[in-house]
């Protein structure tokens, strides 16, 4: 499981032209999947996300998680982080999960981020989406499952 935080001031995602999913402020989470994932997985990866210190303190040190900052999430779901270039022009996918693997852990992901206290809003799996944001800092970084 790999999964982009990009932190953020402010974030949409419209399919259609409807807004799916937005938040004033906190995480933006392009999540990959690949057909190994497992439960483990996804519960190493949103406890990480919940607790991983990407705001600053009184200091201006990172040293606080969302949880103690306060913030939502955006989650994405993002088969293309599992693109691999080394080849020829064109990325190949065969390592992202498919649909029937990758729905159900996606959304399993969003369940353990609720219950570690965090409001999650989403895009929509497998749709084309309009991600819009204004990146905070800029912060971004990859978090990965602990057996990858």
């Amino acid at each position: 499981m790999r999964v982009v935080i990009q932190r953020s001031k402010k974030a949409s995602v419209t399919v259609e032209d409807k807004v799916t999913g937005a938040i004033d402020y906190g995480y933006v989470l392009l999540v990959g999947l690949t057909h190994t994932d497992t439960l483990e997985d996804v519960q190493y990866v949103a406890k990480k996300v919940a607790e991983i210190r990407l705001w600053e303190d009184e200091e201006g040190k990172m040293n606080n998680s969302i949880i103690e900052h306060g913030g939502d999430i955006l989650s994405v779901s993002q088969f293309t982080l599992y693109g691999d270039t080394r080849k020829g022009r064109r990325p190949s996918f065969i390592d992202a999960a498919r649909p029937e693997v990758a729905l159900p852990l996606w959304e399993a992901f969003n369940e353990e981020l609720r219950k570690l206290g965090l409001k999650v809003e989403t895009g929509i799996f497998g749709a084309m989406m309009d991600v819009s944001l204004v990146n905070d800092g800029p912060v971004t970084v990859i978090v990965e499952s602990k057996s990858k």
